[in-house]
């Protein structure tokens, strides 16, 4: 089955996202929507993309409908990044001064706490004291924790429950206790009396400083796309009424003549019409040497020109440009699923309900059967449970990955389309690889002239003769020509034989250039030189007879010469335990040449475009995940069929759109970094997931005090609101070591 054509996404910016239980209900409510294909929201960057032709304001009533807010990111890419990263700045002082706020008050309750143990009720001046902390606690949970409960209102309106629910409840049920006690107080036994005002508030300002760390440490999770975008000018010198003008890079038109001096970056994709200069095209293709650009050239926007003043024509402006085309690929990846998500995103949308019912529960255990004094015991395990309960850290665990991981792609000129692929990449049993373009260089050259005489003489001959094909062999052949600087001679009388050849008139001499079959049919002795054609041949060279008014002259030998990386490449991806496979349409003899100097054991040639897919499918039937890399038309069907697709950037739109994975780079390094990414990015998914599971499945029994019969403790409030914050900090912060990933080749 092949994979479909991604529509064109929407984004929308969200507010009040706290927790995977909200990503579950806004992209519920998104798929009630006529018109939504597919709904995503990314936690991480409080982001909701959209598939499919709903209108934008169906969508937006959807997530107002499950009790949250969207707008439309209507912005440019550069400017709603900057507007994202003010409001997170925003936030991130505002939660700090929650958190200074809260913890203020809470401290030195807490300190009087432990050192006097006076904070029970039992006068006239106790209710008093207590009462008017009670008040500063309240404006405590109003001032620094009103959105917790503002969401959890929200929630409840909808008939859900999320991270909110279970602070508002936990840290309004022990203010209300200890309120009932100041006010109340010979209801309860004097040892039940004491009040819970510190909890309350060092649990809220607790949470906040989590927050606010985890804000700061998050947006170093958009270091990526934050670099590209750094890539982009914001404006461009255009040639207008034969005067240079500076205008803004959203002004500039398709057609517009541009120039760019050196040191400047250049605006938008184009052609060279004028002017030469090296560029320096490393921050998108990896590359390290400069390449040397001259009239009909093409030019990448955000590359650096680096040593002349270059006049070139705009070709592609705005989104249109390769490289805002790979923001917006890396930006959609950042955004996707991968499916081990699937099982935390199953138990995230029933957890916050079970946690109330087991914290219900287990203050019920205690109040009915639990020792004196039974009211507090019953309310520190209630608060403790929904507070350490908390799903943040499940929420976070995959989307914070993804984003690092998929940046950290880019940066090393592997664009990943979506999650799926990134997880798979790090599975697969075996790489088919096309020949040519991807284990070659794609361009035939000239080889070896085998002639009796003069060797220039003669490629004088056949270059005149071939300049007037379009052959890939006969570009060979004139560009060799050109390399040294010969002349070429007048051709008249050409003609080009079907799988055969060429002839044709030069100087007034009969030329011919052809394989055997040619040289037969013009009834042309052989003699010697079908031994030495054989010689060459075996180093899997395409061999070309040449012959000049009825006598054979000589042979030429020509080849498209293997990557200078690709067997230390090939060799670096069997050590990560792939089997490789080549697929070529090229002649068996020339695949085996270049198979046996790779060491690739398994060759397919002389294959059509249906004939790749079809192997790659009877792979797949035989039980293996198949990875596949190609760079032309023909591969596209064999990329589309396979478990991952990784097309080489220099290669076709075509077999760009139909792969997984784009590797800027025209090199078979690439598919190796791919995989250590991939490898690293999926287990540290694990990490993160394990981190969080273990935290919860441990946490909430020993909030429900089941440690108590051997320490006769149980586990405090605040101590739960630490470890809640603490456990999506850490999460976060696993997160971000994938930042210090560096592949096993020299970069």
């Amino acid at each position: 089955m092949t994979k479909e054509q991604q529509p064109a996404p929407r984004v929308f910016r969200l507010y009040g996202v706290t927790c995977a239980g909200c990503v579950h209900k806004i992209e519920t409510a998104l798929q009630r929507v006529q018109g939504v294909r597919d709904a995503r929201v990314n936690l991480a960057g409080k982001t909701l993309t959209v598939c499919g032709e709903a209108e934008a304001q169906a969508c937006i009533e959807a997530v107002r409908s499950a009790g949250y807010d969207a707008g439309v990111a209507k912005q440019s890419e550069r400017e709603l990044r900057a507007q994202q990263h003010k409001d997170e700045m925003l936030h991130y002082h505002q939660l700090l001064w929650r958190s200074a706020f809260a913890l203020l008050v809470g401290v030195p309750l807490m300190a009087w706490g432990l050192i006097t143990d006076k904070v029970s009720v039992n006068t006239l001046t106790d209710q008093l004291v207590w009462g008017a902390i009670g008040l500063i606690t309240l404006a405590v949970l109003i001032v620094c924790g009103g959105h917790f409960f503002s969401g959890a209102w929200k929630a409840l309106r909808h008939h859900s429950a999320t991270m909110d629910t279970l602070v508002a409840l936990g840290t309004g049920v022990a203010w209300l206790f200890s309120m009932g006690v100041v006010v109340l107080p010979q209801l309860l036994p004097e040892s039940a009396r004491h009040v819970y005002f510190e909890a309350s508030a060092m649990i809220i300002g607790l949470i906040s400083l989590g927050q606010a760390l985890e804000v700061r440490a998050r947006g170093r999770t958009n270091a990526a796309v934050e670099k590209l975008l750094q890539l982009q000018d914001t404006s461009a010198r255009v040639l207008r009424d034969g005067k240079e003008v500076d205008i803004p890079i959203e002004q500039v038109q398709v057609g517009d003549r541009l120039r760019v001096r050196p040191g400047e970056k250049i605006p938008v994709d184009g052609e060279v019409i004028e002017g030469s200069s090296r560029v320096d095209e490393s921050m998108l293709t990896g590359e390290p040497v400069p390449e040397k650009k001259s009239t009909g050239d093409s030019l990448v926007a955000g590359t650096l020109n680096k040593n002349g003043s270059l006049l070139f024509r705009a070709d592609k402006v705005g989104d249109e440009t390769r490289l805002a085309q790979i923001i917006e690929m890396v930006k959609n990846a950042q955004g996707s699923r991968v499916p081990i998500a699937r099982l935390a995103d199953k138990i995230s949308a029933i957890f916050v309900p079970v946690v109330m019912v087991i914290a219900v529960l287990a203050a019920l255990i205690w109040f009915n059967a639990g020792p004196e004094p039974r009211a507090a015991h019953m309310l520190v395990v209630l608060t403790s449970v929904l507070i350490i309960a908390c799903p943040c850290a499940l929420g976070l665990a995959t989307p914070m990955s993804v984003m690092v991981g998929v940046g950290k792609g880019a940066e090393y000129g592997v664009l990943v389309r979506n999650g799926k692929a990134l997880q798979q990449s790090c599975n697969l049993d075996v790489l088919v690889v096309d020949k040519t373009g991807t284990l070659t260089e794609g361009s035939p050259r000239l080889t070896d002239i085998e002639t009796d005489g003069d060797s220039d003489a003669l490629l004088q001959w056949l270059a005149s003769l071939e300049q007037g094909s379009e052959h890939p062999l006969a570009e060979a052949i004139v560009s060799e020509a050109h390399k040294r600087k010969l002349d070429l001679q007048p051709l008249s009388d050409f003609e080009a034989i079907t799988a055969h050849g060429v002839s044709g008139t030069v100087a007034g001499r009969r030329v011919v250039l052809g394989n055997t079959k040619l040289i037969q049919r013009e009834n042309i002795p052989m003699g010697t030189w079908q031994a030495r054609a054989d010689q060459l041949a075996e180093g899997g060279r395409s061999i070309i007879y040449a012959a000049v008014d009825g006598e054979l002259k000589g042979v030429v030998a020509v080849a498209d010469p293997v990557r200078d990386d690709a067997e230390a490449a090939i060799g670096r991806l069997r050590r990560l335990g792939l089997r490789i496979e080549m697929l070529t349409g090229d002649n068996r003899a020339s695949a085996e040449a270049v198979a046996k100097r790779l060491k690739i054991n398994k060759v397919h040639a002389e294959l059509l475009p249906e004939d790749k897919e079809r192997i790659v499918a009877q792979l797949q039937q035989g039980g293996d995940r198949v990875g596949m890399v190609g760079d032309g038309i023909n591969d596209a069907p064999a990329l589309a069929r396979a478990d991952v697709g990784f097309a080489i950037g220099a290669g076709t739109d075509v077999a760009i759109e139909s792969a997984d994975v784009t590797l800027m780079r025209s090199s078979l390094h690439g598919v190796a970094n791919a995989v250590e990414l991939s490898r690293a990015t999926l287990r540290n998914i694990k990490q993160n997931l394990f981190g969080a599971f273990i935290y919860n499945t441990l946490g909430i029994p020993v909030a429900a005090g089941i440690i108590y019969p051997l320490t006769g403790m149980l586990l405090s409030p605040i101590v739960a609101g630490a470890a809640m914050a603490l456990s999506s900090l850490t999460v976060v912060t696993n997160a971000n070591r994938l930042r210090l990933f560096k592949p096993s080749e020299p970069h």
